[in-house]
């Protein structure tokens, strides 16, 4: 019998508890590596350009977690969930109703586990508020990979 994905985290989770988890001083913070800005984006737009069910949903996941191995676990699940890492602590997943509502319990279970300040907020969000996003601090024209070409008629 294969075990879910959400059962083996939480697993893991409360393994890192019985360890003495936020008893210990956290551990030095590694820097996870992220595919470029560029990359970043053409992957978030194919997701909000591709055809999807009717039942589908778009969401963002956001957390702040203290402890290193939790918050490595975290990423972790969400990138194994297929979502797109858009900064550090930020996803972009696409999932049914259902499936958003399975990742909100798993980590609310985890988060229950141990005690801690940390927090992860799920917000969903429309396709047409994703187009109109915004990047502020880096070389990248977003419009140039949304907008449509200009047509030309003669």
């Amino acid at each position: 019998m294969k075990k879910s994905s959400e059962l083996t985290f939480v697993r893991k989770v409360l393994a890192l508890k019985k360890a003495g988890i936020g008893i210990s001083p956290p551990i030095i913070q590694e820097q996870e590596e992220l595919i470029s800005l560029e990359e970043r984006c053409q992957k978030l737009l194919g997701i909000v350009r591709e055809r999807r069910k009717s039942t589908d949903m778009v969401f963002f996941v956001m957390y702040d977690i203290e402890n290193d191995k939790v918050r490595r676990y975290v990423s972790k699940y969400l990138e194994k969930k297929g979502y797109l890492r858009v900064q550090k602590s930020v996803f972009l997943g696409k999932a049914d109703r259902n499936e958003f509502n399975k990742v909100g319990d798993t980590l609310r279970k985890v988060n229950e586990i141990y005690e801690n300040e940390d927090s992860i907020v799920l917000i969903p969000v429309s396709s047409d508020e994703l187009t109109s996003m915004e990047l502020i601090g880096k070389d990248v024209n977003i419009k140039a990979y949304y907008d449509k070409p200009g047509t030309l008629f003669f």
